[in-house]
């Protein structure tokens, strides 16, 4: 009896150590099946979150609170890329790394460029972010803007520049429908078997950024013509006055990799003092000493902090986009209303 025992638990070993192997091939194959998204900011993050859900692991570049402007790669950034299903980036020479990245990865996969056919806004310069208020916010998304995105990016961080455009579309709603819908293409692409569900996520969260964007917008029409101009340390919110009728005053210009020198900060107050700001704001990826000296200077008000480039963290104002952009058109409201 003994040794039939003995001979029984032998058996059940063997059963359990082949019952084992065969579930781990089983999960390896299940994480093989899911689709590996990598983003190159927190923003295109979430965005790709909303749409994926549970059908591919979403992994961004530059995280949360971090500053794509200033950004270095890291050498496992390139490992990411090597894995990747899928990558999205903004585009518009937003991210002047990336391209160099993806050389160095070899990653020869799929590339969305989630601004691809929003209406686009020129640069503009320093301490010269002026909107007009008669501004058509009427934008074509069906328009074709063919860009070339292959230019070259061969400079150091303390002359980063972007190229012709202004590249933060994603501070407009409207334009955002559009990252939304480019971006479901490129799931879709890749993953075609699960097309119907990103149509599906996609439709659904489309719905929630323009009965956003709807609701704030009437809110905002009502300001009178004197409580619509405001400060930032840098030039982040183009698309953002465009679409309610604001003016933006920056100093920093489209890249926070910039510093104003003595002769435009002395230009710059008289610029405040003349356009009436109402109100100076503050930005999650800038340094606040610039707005702390205008605001001195200045004696303009606090309006308290925007978030133009990335998410914060979980357990902050600006955990998700949608978050994030509500966040910010109700504290420019606040100060301004």
């Amino acid at each position: 009896m003994a040794l039939i025992s003995k001979k029984m638990g032998r058996v059940c070993l063997v059963l359990l150590l082949g019952l084992g192997a065969y579930l781990l091939q089983v999960k390896d194959l299940q994480a093989k099946d899911k689709l590996l998204v990598v983003t190159s900011f927190s923003i295109l993050q979430d965005m790709t979150q909303q749409l994926a859900g549970d059908k591919a692991e979403v992994v961004s570049l530059v995280g949360v609170n971090e500053d794509s402007h200033t950004y270095q790669p890291k050498p496992s950034d390139s490992r990411k890329l090597t894995k990747a299903d899928l990558v999205i980036e903004n585009g518009l020479e937003f991210e002047g790394w990336m391209d160099r990245l993806v050389a160095a990865s070899g990653y020869k996969g799929l590339r969305v460029i989630a601004a691809q056919g929003i209406d686009l806004h020129q640069k503009e310069s320093k301490a010269s972010h002026d909107h007009d208020h008669d501004h058509d916010h009427d934008h074509d998304h069906d328009h074709d803007h063919d860009h070339d995105h292959d230019h070259d990016h061969d400079h150091d961080q303390a002359r980063h520049q972007h190229g012709k455009y202004d590249p933060h579309a994603w501070q407009s709603l409207i334009a955002a429908q559009q990252y939304v819908s480019n971006i479901r293409d490129g799931l879709v692409k890749a993953d075609p078997k699960n097309q119907a569900y990103y149509k599906a996520q996609a439709a659904a969260y489309l719905e929630r950024l323009q009965a956003l964007h709807q609701a704030m917008l009437v809110r905002f029409e009502k300001l009178p013509a004197d409580r619509r101009t405001v400060m930032t340390a840098h030039a982040a919110f183009g698309y953002l006055a465009a679409d309610y009728g604001l003016n933006f005053v920056s100093p920093q210009g489209i890249s926070t990799a910039s510093e104003p020198s003595a002769s435009e900060m002395a230009r710059l107050i008289t610029q405040i003092q003349d356009q009436q700001v109402s109100a100076i704001f503050i930005e999650n990826m800038a340094n606040p000493r610039l707005v702390e000296q205008l605001r001195r200077e200045t004696q303009i008000k606090l309006g308290g902090t925007l978030y133009s480039d990335a998410l914060s963290d979980a357990s902050g104002n600006a955990a998700s986009y949608l978050k994030m952009m509500e966040h910010n058109l109700e504290t420019l409201l606040s100060a301004l209303e």
